[in-house]
């Protein structure tokens, strides 16, 4: 292996010198960009002492010290790709998250994350090549901080596995100047709206209805309640579930939070007691799929199947389910109802949080419990229902 003054080492060109050594019984060959000067020369020999003495002791990591190698791969751990690397990792991951994660983690990660990094090494992977892709992305910084957030994840796993000798993106996140959003995305119906879809709903889908505009449900939870959640003595509601449609069986709520207890206020009790005549002798699921007859399989089938054509048939401006919960959040704070309490029904982690949402709907003085009820006698007489 190369002679002269230096074992091993030798000029290769007029700016790089070349290291020869054994690793794992095969002879490899790397360049070092230095031009090959005595001073070099003497360089490249220590560098090469260390190799061999690194190699001696079991602790050396071809991949790191020879990241842009062709030697890196076929001598790194298991010859992970960023891509290979996550695709079993989001395999390892699927059993322990819930669904609607794992679809999240899926998309982010198969659609915007393996196309930009996947045939790098993951021994190669940098906060700055993370940096500048982030930087090219046409999006807001929340979107960012969610795509990169499996990312993180999937790194911190790799080190914990001893794949790589640090996670780049541990502690760091990305952000942009960018302007202050223009667009308000709490979309609250009016009292004129929600009579309006009331009255133009009917039976099941009519109940359903009502419960949206006056628990402050999240659609998951609503279509996850059972009856044997319904307290009707104590007026209260057990939350403690949440179904969407990336999963086959009911999960945890959203958040911890989101796991509650909340009042039951007249509107929704005289709802739930006629819906008794539909769902109560199957014991089970309070809202079906009246078409069916089964549990509904997430928000996107209630949007398309229920809500489109109910919002059509009530000439009403189209928000999607979710403005429902907005809608009683506003609607009971606008009422002067207590923070908290509005919160509470939430299931937010903080009342800063409820404050922050709907600030505009805060006024001054505030109570608890029946003020919206007061405020919206003649919405509440249309809103009863008949067996």
């Amino acid at each position: 292996m190369g002679g002269g003054k230096y074992p091993g080492v030798r000029e290769s060109s007029d700016s790089s010198i070349e290291i020869d050594f054994y690793y794992k019984g095969k002879r490899c060959k790397e360049r070092i960009r230095l031009k090959p000067t005595p001073t070099n020369l003497k360089k490249a020999a220590q560098h090469r002492a260390a190799i061999l003495s690194a190699i001696d002791a079991g602790t050396f990591d071809y991949s790191y010290t020879f990241p842009n190698s062709k030697n890196a791969l076929k001598f790194a751990p298991s010859q992970y790709t960023v891509k290979s690397y996550l695709i079993e990792w989001l395999a390892n991951k699927k059993p322990t998250i819930k669904a609607s994660t794992y679809n999240d983690y899926r998309k982010i990660i198969e659609n915007l994350v393996i196309p930009q990094f996947g045939s790098k090494l993951l021994t190669c992977l940098s906060r700055n090549d993370v940096r500048t892709w982030a930087a090219n992305l046409n999006c807001s910084n929340k979107r960012i901080s969610n795509i990169l957030s499996p990312l993180r994840a999937s790194l911190q796993d790799a080190l914990h596995d001893d794949l790589i000798q640090l996670n780049p993106l541990l502690g760091w996140t990305y952000q942009r100047n960018e302007a202050p959003a223009t667009k308000d995305y709490v979309d609250p119906f009016t009292q004129e709206e929600q009579q309006a879809i009331i009255k133009a709903a009917a039976g099941q889908i009519k109940n359903q209805c009502i419960v949206f505009f006056w628990t402050g449900m999240r659609t998951s939870e609503l279509i996850a309640l059972e009856w044997s959640d319904i307290d009707f003595n104590r007026k209260k509601i057990n939350i403690s579930k949440a179904k969407t449609q990336f999963s086959d069986a009911d999960e945890t709520t959203k958040t911890k939070t989101g796991t509650r207890e909340i009042d039951m206020l007249p509107p929704v009790e005289q709802a739930l007691i006629n819906q008794k005549q539909h769902t109560l002798l199957q014991g089970g699921k309070i809202f079906l799929n009246p078409i069916k007859g089964v549990q509904w399989t997430g928000d996107q089938q209630i949007r398309k199947s229920l809500w489109i054509p109910l919002l059509k048939r009530a000439n009403v401006r189209y928000r999607n389910p979710y403005q429902t919960r907005h809608t009683f959040a506003s609607m009971m704070l606008s009422a002067g109802e207590n923070l908290a309490w509005v919160s509470t029904q939430m299931g937010h982690s903080s009342v800063l949080i409820t404050a922050h949402t709907y600030a505009r709907w805060i006024p001054s003085n505030t109570q608890q419990g029946g003020k919206a009820l007061d405020m919206f006698g003649e919405y509440l007489s249309i809103l009863r229902i008949t067996k």
